[in-house]
């Protein structure tokens, strides 16, 4: 199945009509720094499109890069960081690749609503290089659509967006199969998460690097 432009929906959408596009730190993330989970560290912001929630980390201590595949997205971060006086760095890099762009290790990685615009066929290599970006004992964070979100239809494992995008709702047995080889899960479970446009089942991941 070939992947729709991502690139294209930021440059012709306002960030305001992107889906995913929000501003404010998502609960379950909210959740990790109030329980001390994850503390400020050098952490990288997988698929981070606009930069608000690494400009949200950097504002907090965390020395923290993000990491997108789409250049206008990345444009758009580097000046709201630019606007904001953040102190963080955005990089455009296909994280289905070599990720020879990215320089050094992390402590904490995360993603936020990207698993599912990635197909099951290439989720083995998004995960090792995720693997390869963290040093050993370093925690990563995932937050992905479950197969049972009521959203887009609520029904089959692909589903077409309005805004043309098709996404790949999971299991969480899928989840646990695609990172125990290379993670310690802590947790796995299926939460509701509020979204732009209505409540999210969304599969949440807690995981240490093997």
């Amino acid at each position: 199945m070939k992947y729709p432009d991502i690139d294209k929906i930021y440059r012709t959408m306002p960030l305001e009509k992107i889906p995913w596009n929000l501003e404010a730190l998502p609960g379950p993330i909210t959740r990790l720094l109030e329980e001390d989970t994850v503390a400020p560290c050098r952490t990288i912001d997988l698929g981070c499109g606009a930069g608000n929630y690494t400009i949200c980390l950097s504002a907090m201590g965390f020395d923290i890069i993000g990491v997108d595949s789409s250049k206008t997205a990345i444009a758009l971060a580097r000046n709201q960081a630019m606007q904001r006086g953040a102190m963080c760095r955005f990089i455009v890099a296909d994280l289905l690749g070599d990720v020879h762009e990215v320089k050094g290790t992390f402590e904490f990685a995360f993603d936020w609503e990207l698993l599912h615009h990635i197909y099951p066929e290439d989720r083995e290599t998004y995960i090792k290089n995720v693997h390869r970006l963290l040093r050993p004992d370093a925690t990563y964070f995932s937050a992905c659509f479950a197969e049972s979100d009521p959203q887009f239809g609520g029904t089959g494992k692909y589903r077409e967006t309005g805004i043309g995008t098709t996404l790949y709702f999971s299991s969480e047995d899928e989840i646990r199969d695609l990172v125990a080889p290379y993670f310690t899960i802590r947790e796995l479970a299926t939460r509701e998460v509020t979204g732009k446009y209505g409540p999210h089942s969304m599969i949440c991941l807690l995981a240490k690097r093997k």
